[in-house]
């Protein structure tokens, strides 16, 4: 087992009833790596995750953290990993304060952390405020809080800025980065194909619980890029298509040299278009696989 991976999962396969929502997936993430496990509602990502957490058993497989096989997550593990689960478990009738003092009691972290954490969430001026008097993009920042609090070296993320506006998940992306920039590994679900593209070093495209393509965003797209075209507007309105390679190279000069270009860009698809490709559907679909209410 290689000691720099974090997270290993080998064979993984899961059963609710007669439906099979996880099939043999195999992951190797390593120390400081954002990975990003995309699919739409009903692939299987909520149910990995929970399996990843402790929360599920598997049918069949082995998941190892931090270097060593785990039959179950045992409390030692448990104090080394952060969560931003869908289920909030925030105690709405206790002040933000309140709520990261009896994490901090439970995890045996001084109470200093609380501050200096509701700061970096930007939640410094609601410390007494109830969470119940919370909008939802304060209450996942209050999430975010309690999950870095004991600082983690792993940061499971299941869909954190679902339903987010753009500027509360932008911040909580910098949160991200910063994580990562410590050393932190980050496991993120999402079918935010620009969330995962701007923040996963390298992403696994799920589809009814089957991997289905694996590796970094960038090179995924460039590998289905079977068009390989450069797209020129002119500025007279006029769209013309060239081969993206050494043979076009004169015709965008001389558009450059007669200032004739009002844009040009080239026809690599991007993550969205790629899953499509491989499946046949959107990854913001709303399907739900039959028999399970877990993914």
């Amino acid at each position: 087992m290689n000691h720099n991976l974090q997270i290993h999962t080998k064979d993984i396969t899961m059963h609710f009833q007669n439906t099979k929502v996880l099939d043999n997936i195999n992951l190797s993430i390593a120390k400081g790596e954002i990975f990003g496990l995309l699919g739409p509602s009903g692939a299987g990502k909520t149910t990995l995750i929970k399996i990843l957490t402790g929360q599920l058993k598997p049918t069949s497989g082995v998941v190892s953290l931090f270097g060593k096989e785990k039959e179950r997550i045992e409390q030692e593990c448990m104090s080394q990993i952060g969560m931003v689960l869908d289920n909030t478990g925030l105690y709405e009738r206790l002040t933000c304060y309140d709520n990261l003092l009896l994490f901090a009691r439970i995890y045996g972290i001084d109470k200093s952390e609380i501050n200096i954490v509701l700061q970096k969430v930007g939640l410094d001026d609601a410390a007494k405020k109830c969470v119940n008097k919370l909008s939802k993009g304060m209450k996942q920042r209050l999430v975010f809080a309690r999950a870095l609090m004991h600082k983690p070296k792993i940061l499971f993320l299941d869909e954190p800025t679902s339903g987010l506006d753009p500027v509360i998940a932008s911040s909580l992306h910098s949160l991200v980065m910063e994580e990562k920039n410590k050393g932190t590994t980050v496991f993120l679900t999402t079918h935010n194909m620009e969330e995962a593209t701007k923040l996963c070093d390298n992403v696994a495209l799920l589809n009814k619980g089957e991997i289905i393509e694996l590796g970094n965003p960038y090179e995924l797209c460039r590998r289905y890029n079977h068009q390989n075209k450069l797209i020129i507007l002119t500025k007279s309105g006029e769209q013309i298509e060239l081969m993206n390679q050494a043979s076009s190279a004169m015709r965008v000069a001389d558009f450059l040299s007669n200032n004739e270009i009002e844009s040009i860009h080239s026809t690599e698809p991007n993550l969205e278009t790629v899953f499509m490709e491989l499946t046949g559907r959107g990854l913001d679909t709303d399907e739900h696989e039959k028999s399970s209410r877990y993914f």
